[in-house]
C-alpha cells in the first residue's frame, strides 16, 4: 500500500480539500478497512492465489465471472507495472540524461523478472527494502515538518469551494482511496506464507492501520509546512521536495528523486507477483491455458506466468500514454471488490462452508459493497474522467468475447489444498 500513491496523490487531493486533506485520508481509509477486513475473513478461510478470481468462482459457481473478474484484477496490476516503468525511465533519464530510456525500461523489466522468478522470498526481501526506504522517506517528512503543527486551520478548504460538505468529503475520499490500494494483493501470495490462515488476517488489519497513521500524519504535516494550492501546482515541485526545502533546506533535491524510484520499483514489483500469482490460481482452476500454472523445478515460481505477464508489460510500456487505461482499470479493481464483498456474504449464509479463523459480521462486507459502489458511481459520473468507464466497458467486452472464444471450464476442485508453488516465504 505505501507506495508511489501517496508520493503523488498527497498534491493533488491537498489542491481539491485544502487544508482538510487529512479527512480525505480518514474516509477513504473506513471505504478500504470495509473491504479490507472482508480480505482478512476470506484470507482465514480460503489461502489460495487465484485471489479474487478463486472466491467469486466458490461463492457464485460462474466461471464466466470469475474469469473476467480475475484478467480484470491482473490487467489492473499490468498498467500499473507498465505506468511505473515509464516514471522510473523518466525519473532516472532526468537525473542521468546519457542513460537511453529504452535501455532503462528494459534493464528494469527484467530485474523484477529476475528477482520474481528466482523467488517469493527474494521479492520479498526487495519488498522490505523499498518500503525501508519509501516509509523512511514519510517519516522524516513527518519528522522535520512536526514542529509546524498547529500553524494553520485543519478545516480550511480552498477559497470558493462551497465549504467542507458531504460532496467535497466523499470527492476527496475517491481521490485518496487509492493510496490504500493494495491490501487486496496479499490474498495472491497467501500460498507462500506460512500460517495463512492466521497471519494473513493479522498482515493486512496491520498493514492498513499503519498506512493510515502514516498518510493522515503526512498530510496533517504537508499542509502546515506549504500552502495546500502550492502542494497542488506541479510548477512549484513534486510535494515531498517543496516539503524539505521549506522545512529541511538543507537536504538535496535529488533525494526524493531517489526515494520515488524506490517507490515505483515496489509497486511495480508487487503488482508483478500478484498479476503472476492470480494467473497461476486461474491456470489450476482451468479458467486460463494450464501451461501458464506450470511451476518451475528450479525455482518453485509460476515462472511462465511471469514471463507472460513480463512481455504484456514491455508492450503496454511502448504503446503511448496509458493514464486512461489505468483509470479505467482501477474502475474495474472497485468493481472487483464489490464481487468479493458479496462474495464473502453469500459465502458465509451458504451451509456446509467452513468457516475461517478471522469472522467478522455479515454487515460489514454489505456496507463494504455499499462504500464501493458509491465510489463507482463517482467516478462514473465525473465529467473530468469520462473516458474510464467507457475504456472499463471496451475491456469487460473483450474479456467477454475472450470467453466465449476460449470457454473455460472452471471449478474450484481443481485446486488442492496444497499448492504447487513454494512454501520458502
Amino acid at each position: 500500500m505505501v507506495g508511489a500513491g501517496i508520493y503523488g496523490t498527497i498534491g493533488v487531493a491537498a489542491g481539491f480539500m485544502g487544508n482538510a486533506v487529512w479527512l480525505a485520508f480518514v474516509i477513504s481509509m473506513v471505504a478500504a478497512l470495509l473491504t479490507g477486513l472482508s480480505y482478512a475473513s476470506l484470507g482465514s478461510r480460503y489461502p489460495k492465489a487465484g485471489g479474487a478470481a478463486y472466491v467469486t468462482y466458490r461463492a457464485y459457481k460462474k466461471p464466466f465471472l470469475s474469469y473476467v473478474i480475475g484478467l480484470a484484477v491482473a490487467a489492473s496490476g499490468l498498467t500499473s507495472m507498465a505506468a511505473g516503468t515509464r516514471v522510473f525511465a523518466a525519473t532516472l533519464n532526468g537525473t542521468f540524461p546519457t542513460l537511453p530510456v529504452f535501455a532503462i525500461i528494459v534493464g528494469f523489466l527484467l530485474f523484477l523478472t529476475v528477482i520474481n522468478v528466482v523467488g517469493i522470498r527474494e521479492s520479498m526481501v526487495a519488498n522490505l527494502i523499498c518500503t525501508i526506504v519509501e516509509v523512511g522517506g514519510l517519516l522524516f517528512i513527518i519528522a522535520v515538518g512536526m514542529k509546524y503543527w498547529g500553524s494553520v486551520d485543519y478545516l480550511k478548504v480552498p477559497e470558493g469551494s462551497s465549504g467542507l460538505t458531504a460532496t467535497m468529503l466523499l470527492s476527496g475520499a475517491v481521490l485518496t482511496f487509492y493510496a490504500f490500494v493494495g491490501f487486496e494483493d496479499m490474498l495472491n501470495v497467501s500460498e507462500e506464507v506460512k500460517n495463512p490462515e492466521h497471519t494473513m488476517p493479522w498482515g493486512i488489519l496491520i498493514a492498513l492501520c499503519v498506512a493510515t497513521l502514516l498518510y493522515i500524519a503526512v498530510s496533517i504535516t504537508a499542509v502546515s509546512v506549504v500552502p495546500a494550492q502550492d502542494l497542488a501546482d506541479a510548477t512549484k515541485g513534486a510535494p515531498m521536495t517543496q516539503i524539505t526545502a521549506s522545512a529541511a533546506p538543507w537536504v538535496p533535491a535529488w533525494v526524493y528523486n531517489v526515494i520515488t524510484l524506490f517507490a515505483v520499483a515496489n509497486t511495480a514489483l508487487l503488482n508483478y507477483v500478484m498479476g503472476s500469482r492470480m494467473l497461476y490460481g486461474m491456470a489450476r482452476q482451468g479458467l486460463v491455458p494450464s501451461v501458464i500454472g506450470k511451476v518451475s523445478p528450479t525455482f518453485r515460481t509460476p515462472h511462465l506466468a511471469i514471463l507472460t505477464l513480463g512481455i504484456l508489460v514491455l508492450i503496454l510500456v511502448f504503446t503511448g500514454d496509458i493514464s486512461a487505461l489505468a483509470s479505467a482499470t482501477s474502475l474495474l479493481l472497485l468493481a472487483s471488490f464489490c464481487l468479493v464483498n458479496g462474495s464473502l456474504i453469500v459465502l458465509k449464509r451458504r451451509k456446509g462452508e467452513p468457516p475461517g479463523r478471522f469472522e467478522i459480521p455479515s454487515i460489514i462486507p454489505l456496507l463494504g459493497l455499499l462504500v464501493c459502489l458509491v465510489l463507482i458511481v463517482a467516478r462514473v459520473t465525473d465529467v473530468n474522467n469520462h473516458r474510464a468507464p467507457l475504456i472499463a466497458a471496451v475491456i469487460i467486452a473483450g474479456l467477454s468475447l475472450m470467453y466465449a472464444i476460449m470457454r473455460p471450464k472452471g471449478s474450484v476442485e481443481k485446486i488442492g489444498e496444497t499448492s504447487d508453488s513454494e512454501h520458502e516465504a
